[in-house]
């Protein structure tokens, strides 16, 4: 979809000594004057790129928030405040999907309380996961993510990693005929279950995969993303930073400048437009409890992305790591 290229959120460009974390990468990166503009993303909505569903044909910002780990707080106001924050700029920034599960314990229930507080709800896609042994389990989940989530539909359900597929998939699409839920997909955030992943794919009629993909975790590439696309799928991206581990890969290396053709200005942003630039990926979504990062992260969704050449350079400069 073509978008007007925008002024990038953070001026200064990735310079790094010795770096281990994201943190570590935006700390030496970004100067006072670039964190300064970062509020500015909220003026840039109409900037954030979106992708269709293929099932609707209902378009999707690209970039959305993942909470597990990171939503998973009690009422410390601090962690609450961190969390709010990081769903603020999410939806002030034109962007919208939200994924959790039962299996991210309090998550739900964070989310959808600082939904409700922020009068935002109505904004929200909501993205969570049927994680139970057994019908009436499963029945008994989703209807607690309703609660949770203070809504009577649930835009999409998923089967977390697989679990009892074969017994939820039917409730999810009487459910869907009823209403009550959007779209419904599979999900799984490691390689070794791609087979798996495949098989249920070519088995079941599915609206979203969700799976991991990154620089650092190719696999995606070889079946299952042309799969999707090929059956008109929407796909959601999770672990595209490999839980750090593509951060903690960079010791002292400096972002190149040939990421500016890109309007890559971070690393984050970098990791991030290399998913985004697969044509059959619809959504990424990093899990954060950092405005920054989320600020960041929303900047991936803006200007241009790179072409198959560029991808190919992307790959080969990350493998030199």
């Amino acid at each position: 979809m073509p978008v007007t290229k925008p002024v990038p959120i953070i001026s200064a460009r990735a310079s790094v000594t010795t770096c281990t974390t994201r943190r570590d990468v935006l700390r030496l990166g970004v100067s006072a004057a670039g964190l300064s503009l970062l509020p500015s993303v909220a003026l840039l909505a109409d900037g954030i790129r979106t992708r269709v569903i293929p099932s609707s044909g209902v378009a999707l910002p690209v970039i959305g928030l993942g909470t597990s780990r990171v939503f998973d707080v009690g009422e410390d106001p601090v962690d609450r405040a961190q969390c709010r924050a990081v769903l603020a700029a999410l939806i002030d920034a034109g962007g919208s999907l939200v994924d959790s599960s039962p299996m991210y314990r309090r998550a739900e229930a964070v989310s959808g309380d600082l939904a409700h507080e922020l009068q935002m709800s109505d904004r929200v896609f909501w993205a969570t996961k049927v994680w139970a042994n057994g019908r009436e389990s499963g029945i008994e989940q989703m209807e607690q993510s309703m609660r949770l989530f203070r809504t009577d539909r649930i835009d999409l359900m998923q089967v977390h990693n697989l679990r009892d597929w074969r017994v939820h998939m039917p409730v999810l699409r009487e459910w869907k005929a009823a209403g009550r839920i959007r779209y419904i997909g599979i999900t799984h955030s490691r390689a070794a279950a791609f087979g798996d992943l495949e098989e249920v794919i070519n088995a079941t009629d599915l609206d979203f995969v969700q799976l991991n993909y990154s620089l650092g975790e190719r696999e995606a590439e070889q079946r299952l993303l042309p799969l999707c696309a090929d059956k008109g799928i929407a796909t959601l991206i999770n672990r595209p930073f490999a839980r750090g581990e593509l951060f903690a890969r960079l010791g002292q290396t400096e972002l190149p400048d040939w990421a500016a053709d890109f309007d890559a200005t971070t690393w984050g942003q970098f990791f991030l437009k290399f998913i985004l630039a697969h044509p059959a990926a619809t959504c990424a979504i990093p899990a954060t409890r950092n405005v920054t990062h989320m600020l960041d992260n929303i900047g991936a969704g803006l200007g241009e992305l790179p072409d198959e050449g560029q991808r190919r350079a992307m790959i080969a400069f990350f493998d030199t790591l």
